[in-house]
């Protein structure tokens, strides 16, 4: 049976500027990214990676070519259509956390439901999604700690919670161990495979080969072009399981 297509881009072209002082970000990128799939876009400084996940992120609009997301096609869609998509489609995590300072662990969590303009929930039910979320990433005796009071590791694992309360179709992570130490790291690598293995569709866009070699398949891009797509396949994350600390998939919590 063949699998549902999260993400289809067709042809995309990015073009910032006019005449002499144009560039090209993107030339004409075509890529297809299904259910379930653990993917890397990777490539050096100045490559259209940014880019690419900027308008996979609903946060831009691609100059010509299609972006389809879960069979629907965004390319031309407005601001306020765009900022719908992203409350209600996709999850984010950034390499600064991005973590209200004052708010608590659980309160940074439930913050997606608040603002969630469709299928709003109760009170009650923030709070229960918050903690289900606070759970499933090993944090569950951590609600009330405010982000100061938390390690790196820790402020992006409630990052990651803050991405899934919302059950996104897709969950974007850009350089998401880029501001912790290697233990760190790890354990958030390891906590995104558990997360591709409990089905989510999971996107990282890094340029650490470490992080990337741990996914399933890896996009290269270069001065706005896919230049490869290479699968690392099965035992490559078999491995990167053996490597790290187990964490969700069997125990409920990163050690």
């Amino acid at each position: 049976m063949e699998k549902e297509l999260i993400i289809e881009t067709i042809d995309m072209k990015k073009v910032y500027g006019e005449g002499e002082g144009q560039v090209v970000a993107l030339d004409g990128v075509s890529i297809k990214i299904c259910r379930g799939e653990f993917v890397a876009i990777i490539g050096p400084s100045g490559s259209g990676k940014s880019t690419l996940m900027n308008i996979l992120a609903c946060l831009d609009r691609p100059t010509e070519g299609k972006y389809i997301l879960a069979g629907e096609d965004v390319s031309g869609y407005s601001r306020k259509e765009l900022a719908q998509i992203r409350s209600r489609e996709l999850g984010f995590v950034f390499q600064s956390f991005n973590l209200l300072p004052r708010a608590t662990a659980l309160e940074n969590v439930i913050l997606p439901t608040i603002y969630r303009r469709e299928n709003r929930i109760n009170q009650k039910e923030q709070v229960e999604a918050a903690m289900s979320a606070l759970e499933n990433v090993g944090l569950r005796d951590r609600t009330d700690h405010l982000p100061s009071e938390l390690s790196g590791g820790q402020q992006q694992r409630v990052a990651i919670a803050r991405a899934l309360i919302n059950n996104p179709i897709l969950l974007l992570a850009d350089e998401p161990t880029g501001n912790l130490d290697s233990r760190s790291s790890k354990e958030i690598i390891q906590l995104l495979i558990d997360l591709h293995y409990q089905g989510h569709t999971v996107v990282v866009v890094t340029h650490d080969m470490g992080v990337a070699h741990h996914t399933e398949r890896m996009l290269m891009l270069q001065d706005g072009k896919l230049s490869s797509d290479q699968k690392n396949g099965e035992a490559m994350l078999s491995q990167a399981i053996q490597e790290v600390p187990r964490g969700i998939v069997e125990k409920g919590v990163i050690q």
